[in-house]
């Protein structure tokens, strides 16, 4: 068996290769590469597929995050709950607006935030919730409205690692006042670059994300706020329009493989597998698994020709950034277990039923 990377985007770009090109020179020929026409149908595109009313592209997914809390007018003062287990930048966003990033311990199970701790980190100061769609797996998004509106606050999606997920039928990225996607290379939307995007159903919301993210100005020249600069590419417009076509698919793929591995990782030495909840759709941006004995089955894979990664070795509270914060080890004994256990396996669309069995079996034989 040829090697197998943790990743391959061969499969699908080799697939759509004549219509990324296609696209490509038509915005060379357009010669419009910022906020054109691409960016506008691809908005009302992803608007669409999201089942929401508006769609706002920006730079990146830090930037679609940091954007959506700024519009609601979060800043200095102010707390944002958030997981005590996710990628960094969930946490940086709230940071960048100025406000208390509250770390909330997640479920042992889903690797999300737990809805039921929520309520004893909600203060006064308290804003909003910031679920995070983990690994493609939906949180648990109804009760967080619940609390939220319970509460009075505002819950803001991040559906980085989302993209086509939902629960019973409604499209994770719709749940919140307003929320927050990335399409950075590797996602399942990915671009050939980086970007994001934000999407709500609030026509105020949506206006002021669009002023906010070109210089605060609606009209060329004149700017009604302090706004910065992040606007998706013409180019990266048009790539994801093509690929937008195909994600569903693509989508069904990854699922069909990962209930492929999971059947054959069953019962497996103390592996904790990956599990969709009877109501969610889950995405599978990654397959993650989780063993006291990680280290040595990355290396013993490796040997195998199998290229794993580990999302995430460091929970945000322990990372230098924040040690501001004074967080200690121990602060949250789950999220911090699952950074010392957690393995992710190669899984992409494409890849073969004889690469993943080729990867199952090598699990296997570690375990043996």
């Amino acid at each position: 068996m040829e090697p197998i990377p943790f990743l391959s985007l061969t499969p699908q770009h080799d697939r759509i290769r004549k219509e990324l090109e296609k696209s490509f020179k038509k915005v060379i020929s357009g010669q419009r590469f910022v906020l054109g026409e691409e960016v506008a149908a691809f908005e009302k595109e992803f608007a669409a597929y999201s089942g929401v009313r508006h769609c706002i592209t920006v730079a990146n997914g830090l930037d679609a995050l940091y954007i959506s809390l700024k519009v609601l007018g979060i800043g200095q003062g102010d707390e944002v709950i958030i997981p005590a287990f996710t990628c960094a930048p969930t946490w940086m966003a709230v940071s960048r607006t100025g406000a208390t990033p509250v770390a909330v311990e997640v479920d042992e199970k889903s690797f999300n935030i737990d809805p039921t701790k929520i309520g004893r980190a909600i203060t006064s100061k308290t804003k909003a919730i910031i679920p995070v769609n983990l690994f493609g797996r939906p949180a648990k998004l109804f009760e967080m409205l619940a609390v939220a509106k319970q509460k009075n606050i505002f819950v803001v999606e991040d559906n980085a690692q989302g993209h086509g997920a939902n629960v019973m039928g409604k499209k994770t990225g719709s749940f919140g006042f307003i929320n927050a996607t990335s399409f950075y290379p590797t996602k399942n939307l990915g671009g050939l670059g980086d970007g994001g995007a934000i999407t709500t159903d609030d026509s105020v919301l949506a206006e002021k994300a669009r002023q906010l993210r070109n210089y605060g100005s609606s009209i060329r020249f004149h700017h009604d706020v302090i706004g910065i600069n992040s606007r998706l590419d013409e180019v990266q417009a048009a790539f994801l329009r093509v690929k937008l076509i195909y994600l569903d698919e693509w989508n069904e793929q990854r699922r069909k493989l990962a209930v492929r591995l999971q059947k054959l990782l069953a019962g497996v030495g103390d592996l904790k597998l990956p599990m969709d909840e009877n109501s969610a759709y889950c995405v599978y941006h990654l397959f993650v698994v989780c063993t006291s004995r990680r280290d040595q089955l990355r290396e013993f894979l490796r040997q195998l020709g199998i290229e794993t990664d580990i999302h995430y070795p460091l929970p945000p509270h322990l990372q230098k950034a924040y040690a501001h914060l004074g967080f200690k080890t121990a602060s949250f004994p789950i999220a911090e277990n699952i950074c010392k256990t957690i393995l992710s396996l190669p899984l992409w669309p494409g890849m073969t039923e004889q690469q993943v069995d080729y990867v199952g079996e090598g699990v296997k034989k570690f375990f043996r």
